[in-house]
């Protein structure tokens, strides 16, 4: 990857707002249109919620990273890691409508999101020590100037 920016912030969804204005600033040297930039700092508020929420329940303490890099002048790469509790079942959990929430406030949503905003999603996890969202987006109005 080039131009790599690593950030990490407490997990606490106070800071999602900042992972998105990262994101966006970063991205914002590619050129990307209004659309796309929406899409990727909308695909990062969810994976920055999950790795809060999910990674870290009952309001245990942790921190999220966020990596940002380019793979090509016009692709972007986007890595979300917790060193949380990690997934059990990562297909179950990438299922949409499927949700640990008992209390349903939460719409089990979240990967199918960022499935539908960014053109490759890969979720890693191991229980006991964490999961990492990768995300890529190619940008389609790029012109390389």
């Amino acid at each position: 990857m080039e131009k790599v920016i690593k950030v990490q912030m407490a997990a606490d969804l106070e800071n999602q707002g900042l992972a998105r204005a990262v994101a966006a600033a970063y991205a914002s040297e590619m050129d990307p249109t209004v659309d796309e930039l929406t899409e990727i700092k909308t695909a990062v508020s969810e994976a920055f919620s999950n790795a809060a929420i999910h990674g870290y329940p009952d309001g245990s303490y942790g921190n999220v990273t966020m990596e940002l890099g380019m793979i090509k002048p016009d692709t972007i790469v986007v890595k979300i890691s917790d060193k949380g509790v990690g997934i059990e079942n990562i297909a179950q959990a990438m299922e949409p409508l499927f949700t640990t929430d008992t209390g349903e406030e939460r719409s089990g949503m979240g990967f199918t999101v960022m499935e539908s905003f960014m053109d490759k999603i890969k979720v890693d996890s191991r229980p006991g020590e964490g999961t990492t969202v990768t995300m890529i987006k190619k940008l389609d109005t790029y012109y390389g100037f």
